[in-house]
């Protein structure tokens, strides 16, 4: 895989720049951040080089300056709202986080439920984090908010809510979705501490858009693309503008909060310490891209990626035409189209030549491999089979896993697990093709090419399994599907 970006420079540029931050403010600085903080695979696909785990790297460069404040709001608690991408509730998903923290080292101090207003699940969740050992406190809906500045920034808004008690220099605030409060809660604490006799700061840290790259440069558009369904734009910075006279991209949203959360700051600080969203910001990422070409071509795949996940979710019934058409949009303000997209058409041609369900998988030197529908496995199967075959330079012809062996399994499968779909997916043939690495060399050499298919390219003429969705994505895999079932005279299909 080319590089498109620098890690390593990252991690140092990064760290060192919010010390720098910290030093500016009473030694200390409450840092809200955006977008995952855990598992960021938008920018490892945008920036190819980029770790997913890039960001919680650098807080370990940080760790002894540095704890962990989560921030869930009651409302999603009570409404039990879902990760997308885990499938699991936010609630869970802090838990999870605040063991993935821990375990890598880094101090979790508390967890604060926002927009309280005596919710039962919240209540049921905080007495479950009290018993775990785990601080938790509780922040209000504040009528007025965020216009009536002040009733906010007083003893009958900021003021009612719980001061959260940290020890350290840092304070990184984070949450396990967007809307759950964490500027509001930054902002909170300053009020506290500003009671208290200490001048803390506010920085936020944002992946994207990237503030120093130019406004419709594909990654800032890949950003505008991920995040279609929360209508998120990115525009120039017009306080940044007139402040400094130098052109900057951040998002509306920023924008168009700046001036109440400037007016906050003033009557929080007695004097607000940024003129623009921008000098709030302590991202370095667009300091550390070394191939600019690289990261504009991945990222101009990821917003077909991001289109056809628009066209799948409708098909599904899980998105709305709104999102879609704004995905559409911003593919053709973008000057792409499917065609860019390589594995699309092999993918398609293939299913054209054989009548049944094809994909196709590219490889890093721009070679596709492509894999068919049969008796015995799915065409995700296949191409996964066949790209092994290739990497490894392993004869077409060969049989990686004996029929054999395969036909008790899809015995198994119908006869006695109730499946009425034979063929095996790709869970099931990686598992026999390990099982066949044990006495067959040539199934041992396909097996160490596994890790070469992270990154890869793909596309299927048929919406998969969830089954099969998964084990691309545990692969690394970037998959797109056709919005079509292989089966579409039905109305049930399961996931």
């Amino acid at each position: 895989m080319r590089i498109g970006f620098d890690n390593d420079k990252y991690l140092k540029m990064q760290s060192e720049h919010i010390l720098e931050r910290i030093k500016k403010f009473d030694n200390k600085l409450y840092l809200e951040f955006g977008g995952k903080l855990f598992d960021d695979f938008h920018a490892s696909r945008v920036l190819p080089g980029f770790m997913p785990d890039s960001k919680l790297k650098m807080l370990l460069e940080l760790k002894e300056q540095a704890e962990i404040v989560f921030v869930i709001s009651a409302e999603d608690i009570e409404s039990n709202k879902i990760r997308g991408d885990l499938g699991i509730t936010y609630d869970l998903d802090v838990l999870r986080l605040i063991d993935a923290f821990r375990n890598i080292g880094l101090f979790v101090g508390s967890v604060c439920i926002t927009k309280y207003a005596g919710q039962v699940a919240a209540d049921q969740f905080s007495k479950r984090l009290t018993e775990l050992g785990i601080r938790a406190y509780r922040h209000y809906k504040i009528p007025g908010y965020p216009s009536d500045i002040n009733t906010i920034v007083s003893d009958e808004g900021y003021g009612k809510n719980d001061y959260i008690e940290t020890t350290r220099p840092l304070v990184v605030i984070t949450a396990p979705g967007p809307g759950s409060g964490k500027m509001a809660t930054c902002l909170s604490q300053l009020y506290h501490e500003h009671k208290r006799g200490i001048k803390a700061g506010y920085a936020k840290f944002e992946t994207f858009p990237i503030w120093n790259l130019p406004l419709k440069h594909p990654v800032n558009v890949a950003y505008e693309a991920a995040t279609a369904d929360l209508n998120d734009v990115n525009m120039i910075d017009p306080f940044h503008l007139e402040a400094y006279g130098e052109t900057t991209v951040n998002y509306n949203r920023d924008v168009e909060i700046f001036p109440v959360l400037n007016a906050m700051f003033d009557q929080i600080l007695g004097e607000s310490p940024y003129k623009s969203p921008t000098d709030m910001g302590v991202n370095m990422v667009g300091n550390c891209i070394v191939d600019d070409e690289v990261c504009r071509e991945a990222s101009n795949q990821e917003i077909i990626r991001r289109y056809y996940q628009g066209l799948c979710d409708c098909k599904r019934g899980v998105g709305s035409k709104e999102t879609l058409f704004k995905l559409e949009l911003i593919m053709k303000q973008a000057g792409l189209s499917v065609e860019n997209r390589a594995v699309v058409n092999a993918a398609l041609k293939r299913e054209e030549s054989t009548g049944h369900p094809a994909m196709a998988i590219q490889l890093d030197d721009g070679t596709i491999v492509t894999g068919k529908t049969s008796d015995l496995l799915g065409a995700a199967s296949a191409v996964l089979l066949n790209t092994l075959k290739v990497l490894g330079g392993i004869e077409h012809d060969l049989h990686l896993v004996s029929p054999n062996a395969i036909e008790p399994i899809q015995r198994l499968k119908t006869d006695y697990l109730g499946s009425r779909n034979p063929r095996l997916h790709t869970d099931e043939i990686l598992i026999a093709l390990s099982a066949s690495a044990a006495s067959d060399s040539n199934a041992e050499l396909a097996m160490v090419q596994i890790p070469k298919l992270k990154g890869l390219e793909a596309h299927s003429s048929v919406l998969l399994s969830s089954v099969d969705e998964q084990v691309f994505k545990r692969l690394g895999i970037h998959l797109t599907s056709e919005a079509k079932y292989e089966t579409e005279n039905k109305v049930y299909h399961k996931r």
